[in-house]
């Protein structure tokens, strides 16, 4: 892991889990959910004993990002990988809910956390570095699609 803590493309981020036994019709499993999260600013401010993962920004991710930040409730979207012992593992937190959803098959725990004041303000910045990201779509061939009529 880098030893950055925080700069214009990547923040580390430290929280712990929690997991609660929960009943689901006649079967017992956890519920887990990300607690006390921690956006340290500088290397003084870490917390020893929590889970770091790093949020990294991708200039390729912009409009995911700009959809997130305009909705009521943007979103940090934390990615774990379910272990055979219930247990989970972490793997990424991602602030692009499409990154988040190509987890959501398989032996994958997507979790969401409301998004801090200050990792919003951070992501503004970098969709104002490196502008707004439009999906332009391509010009069909003339007659592409179409059957030949001769």
């Amino acid at each position: 892991m880098p030893a950055t803590i925080k700069d214009p493309q990547y923040w580390l981020m430290q929280f712990d889990l929690a997991s609660q036994d929960v009943d689901v019709g006649r079967w017992k499993t956890k519920r887990w959910s990300v607690i006390n999260l921690h956006l340290p600013r500088e290397e003084a401010e870490r917390k020893d004993g929590q889970i770091s993962m790093p949020l990294e920004l991708f200039k390729d991710e912009r409009t995911d990002y700009r959809f997130n930040l305009s909705s009521r409730d943007p979103q940090l979207f934390f990615i774990f990988e379910v272990q055979d012992d219930e247990s989970i593992k972490p793997l990424k937190v991602t602030a692009a809910q499409s990154s988040a959803a190509s987890f959501m098959d398989g032996d994958y725990l997507v979790l969401s956390e409301p998004m801090p004041l200050p990792i919003q303000a951070w992501m503004e910045a970098f969709i104002g570095r490196h502008g707004e990201l439009l999906e332009v779509r391509k010009k069909k061939r003339r007659g592409a699609g179409r059957a030949s009529g001769n």
